[in-house]
């Protein structure tokens, strides 16, 4: 029993100070600190055309990265938040919105798009090469983009409008 008592404290501890500094994108953020965003050279296809995009080639704009799924109720409710966004940042001219689909079929994640009167580019992350990058599980989950790439703020679940416009408002102020 004392043996399998100090095997446990001795693992315990292992755990702690292997553990180290938690160095994710969220405490990084929450710490205040703007760690760049993972994945700048990662191109995926868009979502109803041709070709493909990165972040990379968004770099100088601020970026309102959302991953979402036709499939995703809170998604559907927080597309009129984002389409008020890109309207924002269109008009603005310093950014747009970027909606990735996670594990999502091409033709309902064009039919979620058209219902949902998306107006701002969505790329198929269908193969998982970006989502993982940025630890997405759930959806909705929204990353803020400075133009220098730099992750400002998170939102992981569904958005609030207030949330939205103090995380561009950062963003701006980063620039």
């Amino acid at each position: 029993m004392i043996v399998l008592a100090v095997a446990v404290v001795g693992l315990l501890v292992y755990g702690v100070a292997a553990g180290g500094d938690d160095s994710s994108l969220d405490a990084a953020v929450q710490r205040g600190e703007q760690p760049a965003a993972p994945g700048a050279n990662v191109a995926l296809p868009l979502l109803d055309r041709r070709g493909r995009l990165s972040l990379g080639e968004l770099r100088g704009k601020i970026v309102v990265m959302n991953f979402w799924a036709s499939w995703c109720e809170p998604c559907a409710e927080e597309a009129p938040i984002l389409v008020k966004a890109q309207k924002n940042l269109r008009r603005e001219g310093d950014g747009t919105v970027l909606g990735v689909t996670y594990k999502d079929f091409a033709d309902e994640s064009r039919a979620f798009s058209r219902r949902n009167g998306l107006n701002y580019p969505s790329v198929r992350d269908d193969k998982l090469d970006l989502a993982p990058l940025y630890g997405t599980t759930k959806l909705p989950e929204t990353f803020v983009i400075d133009g220098s790439g730099r992750v400002v703020a998170i939102g992981r679940g569904q958005l609030t409008g207030s949330f939205l416009d103090r995380a561009i408002a950062k963003a701006r102020e980063a620039q």
